[in-house]
């Protein structure tokens, strides 16, 4: 996956996110919408991970079509 598609995914997903959101504020939310919620926040973390790898192996002269998903609970465990 190239910058743009990773982009792409996470202006999708953050959109998904407002509507869900939105529908928590609402009061219309539903228990799948919260575990979908967290899902989407993992994703997210991923697709930011991604990038950020993308960029540091290009920086270092390296291939950025190298880089890899990270598994969630290794991109869940960061510190930012």
């Amino acid at each position: 996956m190239n910058e743009a598609e990773i982009h792409q995914t996470i202006e999708r997903l953050v959109a998904e996110e407002h509507e869900l959101w939105q529908r928590e504020s609402d009061g219309d939310a539903i228990d799948a919408d919260r575990v979908r919620l967290k899902q989407i926040g993992v994703s997210l973390d991923q697709c930011w991970d991604l990038l950020r790898q993308r960029r540091a192996r290009r920086d270092a002269g390296l291939d950025p079509d190298a880089a890899e998903v990270r598994p969630a609970d290794m991109v869940e465990g960061y510190e930012q």
